[in-house]
């Protein structure tokens, strides 16, 4: 098992092994003496790991409900998160209980927001069990729901008190949903890290599970330590981010988030060269890593309906989009850009 310790608003650990489950209720006990946890999951989640969650809280001594929504990200609304926070009230949950965010990231984004705000913040736990949210939304505090417009617009910073990361989950992830998360660790190797960016190139979808999140958290651990509210070197994280957002959109969410994230990397890094800001090489580092994890590296939308989805991105400030552009593997800049440059820049990366 590895250990990252994470410096924030909320100081908290990230474990990272085998078979750690099992152990949900020793740490949940020891977290502010909770005698109570809700946990919360999803449709495809629960029936897979909900009773082993379930039994290991409940032979730790602490009292346990269930909340269970619609899997995808569709159920990231604020109707599903008003049910969760009268799920809440009903169940007499206090500020000492606790929540457990079992699922992947749309659990742990709700589940998140829900602790955030509930009785104005009450602890929780991250329970990862994807890949991308091992290695990203898990740690780093960012709690979200959706609204019609865009992605993530209503939300808090909110740092869990502990974040257990299960490296067996990962074993019963269908192949697709896998290639999701390695689209976000790849774009970690893609911004501070070119060893870690050659052993995924390497090693391809047999990478080393354990020393791959294990390295991923520690480089977010450190992002998040210098810029936990995301004004500065976080932005950075968003690689891809923007225009992927914008594919997820235009698909109606048909597409899902690492795929977008994947095809967001393509366009800037190809859009990058062509302003001269990408090196060649880099570019085709890129393409060719996202082909070799089977990720996309193109999409059919149009710079134009791609760019009115970048119109209401979170990250938009003003008259201005922060975009995040490879300048070689390990090194991104980010690029202050005028809302009206965005559709030329999406049109020279397509």
């Amino acid at each position: 098992m590895n250990t990252v310790h994470v410096t924030a608003s909320r100081n908290y650990d990230v474990l990272i092994g085998a078979g750690l489950l099992s152990s949900l209720g020793i740490h949940a006990a020891a977290i502010k003496k909770a005698n109570k946890v809700c946990i919360v999951s999803e449709s495809t989640v629960w029936p897979i790991y909900g009773n082993m969650a379930k039994k290991s809280l409940l032979d730790a001594g602490l009292k346990t409900v269930g909340f269970v929504f619609p899997a995808g990200e569709a159920s990231k609304n604020a109707a599903v998160y008003l049910d969760l926070l009268n799920f809440l009230a009903e169940n007499q949950m206090t500020r000492t209980d606790l929540i457990v965010a079992l699922g992947g990231g749309v659990v742990g984004d709700l589940a998140g927001f829900a602790a955030a705000t509930y009785l104005r913040g009450i602890p929780f736990i991250q329970v990862p069990t994807t890949l991308l949210a091992a290695v990203d939304s898990s740690v780093g505090g960012k709690t979200a729901i959706d609204l019609p417009t865009g992605k993530n617009l209503v939300g808090a910073f909110y740092q869990p008190s502990l974040v257990l990361c299960d490296t067996d989950c990962l074993n019963t992830l269908p192949l697709d949903i896998f290639r999701d998360g390695c689209a976000e660790v790849i774009k970690y190797g893609v911004l501070y890290d070119p060893t870690l960016f050659a052993h995924l190139a390497e090693k391809g979808l047999e990478f080393d599970r354990e020393y791959v999140i294990t390295r991923c958290v520690a480089l977010k651990r450190d992002v998040v330590a210098e810029d936990e509210f995301d004004i500065g070197a976080r932005m950075k994280l968003n690689l891809g981010h923007t225009i992927g957002h914008g594919v997820e959109m235009q698909s109606h969410f048909e597409i899902s988030h690492g795929k977008a994230v994947a095809v967001g990397m393509a366009i800037v890094s190809r859009a990058g060269v062509a302003y001269g800001i990408c090196d060649q090489n880099a570019k085709d580092a890129v393409l060719q890593i996202l082909e070799r994890f089977g990720l996309p590296y193109s999409c059919e939308f149009s710079a134009e309906s791609l760019y009115l989805s970048a119109l209401s991105d979170k990250k938009r400030s003003g008259g201005m989009v922060n975009l995040i552009i490879p300048e070689r593997i390990g090194c991104c800049r980010i690029v202050p850009t005028p809302v009206e440059e965005i559709q030329s820049f999406i049109e020279a990366g397509l």
